[in-house]
């Protein structure tokens, strides 16, 4: 599994099923992560008749909310909760396209026979198993939500009753996200659930608080770096297109006189600063005047291997890549930033262990699950609660 908490805190996952229809793929929407302005998309999306449903999971899925999809040991994994997930990462895979996809493309291969739809249902799975893991360790250490979170659950759905006039629009705002007011609590519950583990196992008085250089050893385990570079650019950056040769030799001189000046100051790092503010040909030095944090296969090779090879505070000589020349310099990274992340994989190896100690078997009801039917009729839902909210909105 790749995440220990995709859902948010209470404000934001509040934020996040009632201020709107879900993942925006409804019949009228015509902007949004997965969305579609075309007539023809729009066409194709049938509004659900909601007159006579009372379980949304049912209805979008012909598997009712609480039919069990997988035991982790003796514990229910429910159809409600891997629906919500699979609305949730079919939204999240589709917002990585900016808009250009309407629809997963189900059939594509993504090796070993899986395919895009196969995987969205796996991963779905899995966040649902990992709530439930989550709960359950939870309680095992003697740990309960705070009643507070369910309480202002019970504000804020109070709130919108009366700012759309209808208890039922806002039950059917909460069905557009594959929610319920009670699924909504436990998953909020089980974020909290979540952060005590945490505290528990890893706060400054559990006796494994990582320390700093723990966390610096995780840092350089991850191939996670820091650090600034004069660009003496010897392509256009905009065309990609390779200067002429005669530029390229002055790129050539000027980086090895700013290395020069580099080598015999007495302060090399704030000299560094100017150089970098005066001579840098990076264009993304105006959103990274500090500096670019890095993991190991996201920069350049040529970049990556010497920034690597340095001490925090080193410099580099000059160092070619197809981009130009670059001067780099090593800059330190602060623990106290990542312990949070290193905190976090931990947690997420004793949820691992526990999934595999206690067992997970999955059911029938998630074999039968069709993501590609689920999508079509959730969308299809969708159309119909926007229609909803928006008359709502006009008579309010």
């Amino acid at each position: 599994m790749k995440h220990t908490t995709r859902m948010g805190a209470l404000a934001l996952a509040l934020v996040i099923a009632l201020s709107g229809c879900g993942n925006g793929n409804s019949a009228s929407s015509s902007s949004g992560s997965g969305t579609s302005s075309s007539a023809d998309a729009s066409s194709q999306v049938i509004p659900m008749d909601l007159t006579d449903i009372s379980d949304p999971y049912l209805a979008v899925s012909g598997i009712a909310g609480d039919g069990v999809m997988a035991k982790l040991g003796d514990a229910e994994v429910t159809a409600a909760e891997v629906l919500y997930w699979l609305n949730y990462c079919m939204d999240d895979y589709l917002s990585q396209f900016n808009g250009q996809l309407s629809t997963p493309p189900w059939d594509i291969d993504m090796g070993n026979g899986v395919t895009i739809g196969d995987s969205l249902k796996e991963e779905a799975l899995n966040m649902a198993l990992l709530y439930r893991s989550m709960d359950l360790l939870a309680r095992q250490e003697g740990l309960t939500p705070d009643p507070a979170s369910a309480q202002e659950v019970d504000k804020q759905y109070t709130e919108q009753i009366i700012r759309l006039g209808s208890e039922e629009v806002v039950q059917h705002l909460f069905w557009a996200q594959m929610l319920t007011k009670e699924l909504f609590i436990y998953l909020n519950d089980c974020y909290e659930l979540n952060v005590q583990l945490r505290d528990t196992y890893f706060g400054e008085n559990s006796g494994n608080y990582p320390t700093d250089a723990e966390v610096n050893a995780w840092l350089d385990e991850q191939g996670i770096y820091r650090a600034k570079h004069i660009l003496l650019a010897t392509i256009d950056l905009d065309t990609m297109e390779s200067l002429d040769e005669e530029t390229i030799a002055q790129k050539r001189a000027t980086a090895e006189d700013l290395l020069s000046q580099l080598q015999n100051a007495e302060d090399p790092v704030a000299l560094f600063d100017e150089l970098m503010n005066e001579y840098s040909e990076d264009s993304g030095l105006e959103y990274n005047p500090e500096g670019y944090t890095a993991y190991k296969g996201q920069m350049v090779a040529p970049f990556e291997e010497a920034a690597l090879a340095l001490k925090d505070g080193e410099f580099s000589g000059i160092v070619e890549s197809d981009y130009g020349y670059h001067i780099i310099l090593r800059l330190p990274l602060d623990p106290a930033d990542y312990r949070s992340q290193v905190t976090g994989q931990r947690l997420q190896e004793r949820l691992d262990q526990f999934q595999e100690d206690q067992g997970v078997e999955t059911t029938d009801a998630y074999d039968q699950l069709d993501p590609v039917a689920f999508w079509d009729q959730l969308l299809s839902l969708q159309a119909t609660v926007e229609t909803e909210v928006l008359l709502a909105q006009s008579q309010s």
